[in-house]
């Protein structure tokens, strides 16, 4: 079950996510759904269309399925999705 003390080692395709803050301006306030994932992006389909956002320098808002929404540092999720959810994870 996908919490906001462990979202950032689950899969994050599917998940609603608004971009809160971005050292580029013109991906703030963006907001869709994930659709793809690398290890320094994320694939965003919003009502214009899919857009990539670079996770280094921003800050995510991800909708978990209970309604909670969770503040990540995109810092944080740099990583292979794959590897990413094998993760150990200190206190974020």
């Amino acid at each position: 079950m996908i919490s906001e003390k462990n979202l950032i080692r689950h899969e994050l395709i599917g998940l609603d996510v608004e971009v809160f803050e971005s050292t580029n301006k013109t991906n703030k306030g963006k907001s869709g759904v994930v659709v793809d994932e690398t290890k320094n992006m994320l694939t965003i389909e919003t009502c214009d269309g899919p857009k990539r956002i670079q996770k280094k320098g921003t800050q995510f808002i991800f909708k978990i399925p209970d309604g909670k929404r969770v503040k990540v540092d995109g810092k944080r999720i740099i990583a292979k999705p794959e590897d990413r959810i094998k993760l150990k994870v200190k206190k974020w």
